[in-house]
């Protein structure tokens, strides 16, 4: 008896440790982003329902309804604050709206002008949608439609949707800072995942390797799906980590100039050579291979694991001691492969420094602890 309390305890042990460190590891986060953002939308959904149908509150289902406007899309650390304000925004002013609507229609009794100056705010609202206030635009006219119905609810009615909108708005930016992914560690951990797979292709390549067409397709599909989505991260990091965007750009830029050098040379006339060739090549530009792989690899290690010189990005170029004179011992039909390698290493040096040099914003967890000790 006492043995299979023991193993329930152990079996329980694991499940809890996992869960803790689900929620508390950014990469453990990173993976289970939707996970945790369903949860979060879940409990703020449970809250809302028990905070106005619990102590029947009328019309309550428009507290859930703004709630789910308000965060039901937000994520990043980096666009909560701006987009929960700016949806708060548009929800109380189209909750005023709505009720001056209201009184108005009471006052003057036309419904043909209510409708006339509901289409005027509606698009008034469109114009300001498509824009940088999108959002604000839109939840204005959402908001306002709730509340005024037509133009014909009444007073009573449009108060307690105007109340039921404010108690979601609340609810909702009480949760959207619970357990927020930061975009910072989606963009570092997609940018080193990629650059993990371009230290793989570029080694197969030089090494002689042989890559079927399928194989590279897919490949470098992934790397550019990832890709895409480091740049919609952009935003949001600049916000979170206090660089400016343009610096971001440069490294996408970079990132993308790797991606294309690796592409020509997978379709390029090295990977048109014989054995022999190939093999001549890979041993004269050896070391120059080994050196652009380990910078790869010590940037993915810096921005996984928040090392950018312990174990990660080093200070020292391992390029600095190649020597740049193997090109004068390659046959002709080389001579383009090799410059083109010689262009991809100058792309890959370039990145190493812009990354050492912002290492201070986007290492989070060395600022944090920092913080700690101060």
């Amino acid at each position: 008896m006492a043995s299979t309390e023991s193993r329930t305890v152990i079996g329980r042990r694991p499940v809890i440790s996992r869960m803790i460190r689900a929620v508390t590891s950014p990469y453990y986060r990173y993976r289970h982003a939707k996970l945790l953002h369903s949860l979060r939308v879940s409990l703020a959904m449970l809250v809302s329902i028990l905070a106005t149908t619990g102590i029947d509150i009328p019309h309550g289902i428009w507290s859930s309804v703004t709630l789910l406007v308000v965060i039901g899309g937000l994520q990043h650390h980096g666009n909560i604050r701006k987009k929960a304000a700016e949806r708060a925004a548009g929800t109380l002013l189209g909750a005023s709206i709505g009720l001056a609507l209201i009184v108005l229609q009471n006052l003057t009794g036309s419904l043909p002008l209510t409708y006339v100056l509901m289409s005027i705010v509606a698009g008034i609202c469109a114009w300001f949608a498509i824009g940088s206030s999108g959002y604000i635009g839109l939840l204005t006219a959402i908001t306002m439609c709730i509340v005024a119905g037509h133009g014909d609810n009444l007073i009573d009615v449009g108060l307690w949707r105007t109340l039921n909108v404010l108690i979601g708005i609340v609810i909702a930016l009480a949760f959207s800072f619970a357990l927020p992914l930061h975009a910072t560690y989606s963009w570092r951990y997609g940018l080193a995942a990629n650059l993990r797979e371009c230290a793989r292709i570029y080694t197969r390549l030089i090494q002689g390797e042989t890559i079927s067409e399928e194989e590279q397709v897919k490949h470098f599909l992934d790397i550019n799906r990832r890709l895409v989505q480091l740049r919609s991260l952009m935003p949001s990091v600049a916000k979170e980590i206090g660089v400016p965007q343009s610096r971001l750009e440069e490294i996408q830029r970079l990132h993308r100039s790797i991606l294309s050098s690796l592409e020509l040379l997978a379709t390029g006339p090295l990977m048109r050579a014989d054995a022999t060739a190939r093999a001549s090549y890979a041993l004269k530009c050896g070391v120059e291979v080994r050196a652009v792989r380990t910078i790869l690899l010590a940037m993915a290690r810096g921005l996984r694991f928040g090392r950018a010189t312990h174990f990660g990005i080093p200070a020292v170029s391992p390029l600095a001691e190649v020597k740049q004179s193997a090109a004068y011992d390659l046959p002709p039909d080389l001579q383009g492969p090799y410059w083109l390698g010689q262009r991809l290493a100058e792309q890959v040096e370039r990145l190493r420094e812009l990354l050492l040099e912002t290492e201070p914003k986007w290492n989070i967890e060395r600022h944090s602890r920092m913080l700690m000790r101060a």
